[in-house]
């Protein structure tokens, strides 16, 4: 496969690291990109909601969301979801693999099986 590659999360998350490990083991080459320690762009950002919605990005029942102030936790705009997102790359959905201007979210083995094997 040609296409640049990129999977973003934090080293910590699990479902970040089962992705890894199924990228890795069919041999599929990618670039990691720490949205902890390398943060997040606002254009990257602008890019996944088009794509994904900003409703699908924010993980609600992740750690660092639950542990907002509940004022922060009142998101009912894009634009609100967005300055969060910003703010606390953490509360992104992990993974966020893109390949081709295709972004996907989660990690499932057979959602990753059905994406690669229409590149193969």
């Amino acid at each position: 496969m040609s296409s640049v590659l990129i999977l973003y999360g934090i080293t910590t998350c699990d479902t970040v690291r089962k992705a890894r490990r199924w990228l890795e083991g069919v041999g599929v080459a990618y670039r990691y990109h720490d949205l902890r320690k390398d943060g997040l762009s606002a254009s990257h950002l602008a890019i996944w909601v088009k794509s994904a919605g900003w409703e699908a990005l924010l993980n609600k029942s992740g750690t660092t969301f639950r542990k907002l102030p509940d004022a922060e936790k009142q998101i009912d705009t894009e634009a609100q979801a967005v300055a969060l997102m910003l703010g606390h790359p953490t509360v992104i959905k992990r993974p966020v693999l893109v390949c081709d201007g295709v972004v996907t979210l989660g990690f499932k083995p057979e959602r990753y099986e059905a994406l690669f094997a229409s590149k193969a």
